[in-house]
């Protein structure tokens, strides 16, 4: 990541500095994706080790440039044993049940004005697609997150989401994606895919009409897990 520039500098080292410093055995770490630049699941192996040696229990979903990411059931043998996922699913942990989708771009609303842009150098050239079939997408997701919310445990003490993408706007009008949230009782959402964005524009997000939206792109949290329970 450090083609993008110097705020990335040695991030991986910052990331397990603070990962160590904050988190025990005991915690769950929620990584809303974008996990690897792997394009095979044998180019994922050492950067899913790395994060296996760290301390914790990580939950990983799919961000847009995970590749790597196989079917369920090669996942299921593939990750390290302090690593699962959800996959339009959804996993409970002590008194806590958590579900999610990676969502899409949707026109609801933009961050072009929040972000300094840096062409990806990494990015893989692909046929532009058309406003129908971005919608097409984004409405598949919105099905599979609701899929996952409806197997959330009702006695849970508290419900979360995992998205990639933003479920919400900077102003946090209602959307699409957040009247699901709320219709299926998520507390929390927590998402990333946002990078490069400007400091005058941080913290991003907030709490809207019962769910708390958190943004846990790496560079807009200087590197460091946000405790969210």
């Amino acid at each position: 990541m450090e083609v993008f520039g110097p705020a990335w500098k040695d991030h991986a080292t910052r990331i397990e500095k603070q990962w160590r410093l904050l988190v025990t055995s005991d915690d769950l770490v929620l990584v809303p994706g974008d996990i690897s630049w792997a394009m095979r699941t044998s180019e994922v192996l050492p950067d899913l080790e790395w994060l296996h040696a760290l301390p914790g229990k990580k939950l990983l979903l799919k961000g847009n440039h995970d590749y790597w990411w196989p079917s369920s059931a090669k996942m299921t043998a593939l990750l390290p044993p302090s690593l699962t996922f959800i996959h339009h699913s959804v996993y409970n942990w002590n008194h806590v049940t958590i579900g999610g989708t990676r969502l899409w771009d949707t026109p609801e609303y933009s961050f072009e004005k929040f972000i300094a842009y840096t062409p990806n150098p990494k990015a893989i050239d692909t046929p532009s697609s058309s406003l129908e079939e971005e919608e097409k997408i984004f409405k598949r997701e919105l099905d599979r997150l609701e899929i996952s919310l409806k197997q959330l445990d009702p006695k849970a003490q508290h419900k979360i989401a995992l998205t990639h993408y933003p479920p919400i706007g900077a102003s946090l009008a209602p959307s699409r994606t957040s009247n699901i949230l709320e219709q299926y009782g998520v507390s929390v959402c927590v998402f990333g895919h946002l990078h490069s964005l400007k400091k005058e524009c941080l913290p991003l997000f907030g709490s809207a009409r019962g769910v708390r939206y958190v943004l846990a792109s790496c560079d807009a949290i200087d590197f460091t897990p946000i405790k969210i329970l």
